[in-house]
């Protein structure tokens, strides 16, 4: 198949999913970063497990089965091995089951850029300040951006975690992860990433880019609900950990029955990352997971992000020719699946002091777009239900919001 007609049959292919997700009626949906649309096949499991629930055939094996299934397409998306992933409930609760299980030593330190950072890769970091005599060394951001030579010249010998989104959720700039990582690796240090904003949405190999730990929840880009989210652990780190909460999920059994006994104290971790699971699942949130999942993987990751990035371009690019401060400026590549939009990037998380902004937001919000506010900046986050339609209507609006205010293109 030619490039044209590839391309093409891509559109077309996106164009066919955008129904599979019915908010998409109601006007552009912008404000993936915060929540997702639900994808109508997530809904379908969803319901499936409820009627069952409801009329008493819940199958547990058949539940076990499909929690193996999820897992095993997460590890796909990241390019892991499923046993490399275990199942939280959200990247809060990934970022600090890893950080409580490492040995920490007094004296060691982590390195992340604070202020550019969510509270879910900050705070359990903070814990172990009090709880190991560790120290947090905070570096500053640089223009919006986490900086990576700056994250590194602030490593030294004590170093044990390096902590950074893959995309910050504000202003929503993409780290170059692969720069970071070889050198984390080369120095041995761990390499931590809050995937957040951009699993679902960004071809993410941890692999290649040497992640060392991933943590990352459904109920963004991978179109799923709250209540379940994924944790990547390197197999070599993962089998030299203690888990800090042991459970029936964290010990190999072999055949065993699950509620089998014996010599309890005698336990094998499981391997892997699986001796983080603990407790039994989030069936409905899994399941469901588990068929948004399959559509990312069949669509292809590295052309959903093609798709994605490709929207969110044209956004920034079309929104600056009206003469609106898209922060950064002219988009480059690699892209992020988020644009955001004012003049200063402040503490607030989800306010701005922009009297301009906040009208515009409030004239969007009035006329159907739905869109978030963080770090005092307009957040507009795409998805792979997206289209230019969205695009153009948001684009007319701003226009249009624009003339009522006197306010000309640049």
């Amino acid at each position: 198949m030619g490039t044209a007609l590839a391309d093409q049959y891509l559109a077309q292919r996106f164009a066919e999913i955008r129904s599979s997700f019915p908010g998409t009626a109601a006007g552009p949906y912008l404000d993936v970063s915060a929540r997702c649309l639900l994808y109508s096949g997530a809904r379908k499991a969803f319901d499936a497990y409820l009627d069952q629930n409801g009329d008493g055939t819940l199958d547990k094996k058949a539940m076990f089965k499909g929690v193996e299934r999820t897992r095993e397409l997460f590890a796909r998306l990241i390019h892991a091995d499923a046993d490399e992933i275990a199942f939280t409930r959200n990247v809060t609760d990934g970022i600090a089951t890893l950080a409580a299980s490492l040995p920490w030593k007094a004296g060691d330190n982590v390195v992340l850029c604070e202020s550019l950072e969510h509270p879910a890769n900050v705070y359990p970091w903070h814990g172990m300040v009090k709880r190991h005599g560790i120290t947090i060394r905070s570096v500053g951001q640089d223009a919006g951006h986490i900086p990576a030579d700056k994250i590194l010249a602030a490593a030294d010998a004590r170093t044990r975690v390096v902590a950074v989104s893959s995309v910050s959720f504000a202003p929503g700039f993409r780290l170059p992860l692969a720069e970071l990582g070889a050198e984390c690796r080369k120095r041995g240090i761990l390499l931590v990433v809050d995937g957040a904003q951009s699993v679902g949405a960004i071809d993410t190999d941890v692999r290649a880019l040497k992640i060392d730990v991933l943590a990352t929840s459904a109920q963004k880009y991978m179109m799923g609900v709250y209540g379940v989210g994924f944790l990547y652990i390197r197999r070599e780190l993962a089998d030299t950990l203690e888990p800090v909460m042991l459970s029936r999920f964290s010990v190999d059994l072999g055949n065993e029955h699950e509620g089998s006994s014996g010599d309890t104290s005698a336990y094998v971790l499981a391997k892997g990352a699986r001796r983080f699971d603990v407790g039994n699942y989030n069936y409905p949130a899994t399941l469901a997971a588990a068929e948004s999942l399959q559509l990312l993987l069949d669509l292809g990751p590295k052309e959903v992000e093609t798709y994605v990035c490709g929207l969110t371009r044209e956004f920034a690019d079309r929104m600056m020719e009206l003469g609106l401060p898209v922060y950064g400026g002219k988009s480059n590549l690699p892209g992020s699946p988020i644009v955001t939009v004012g003049k200063v990037l402040s503490t607030d998380h989800d306010a701005t002091g922009d009297n301009d902004m906040m009208a515009l937001h409030d004239f969007l919000v009035a006329n159907g777009v739905r869109l978030g506010v963080r770090r005092g900046l307009l957040r507009f986050s795409f998805h792979l239900y997206n289209n230019r339609a969205d695009i153009d209507f948001v684009v007319d609006l701003a226009r249009k919001w624009l003339k009522t205010v006197g306010k000309a293109a640049a």
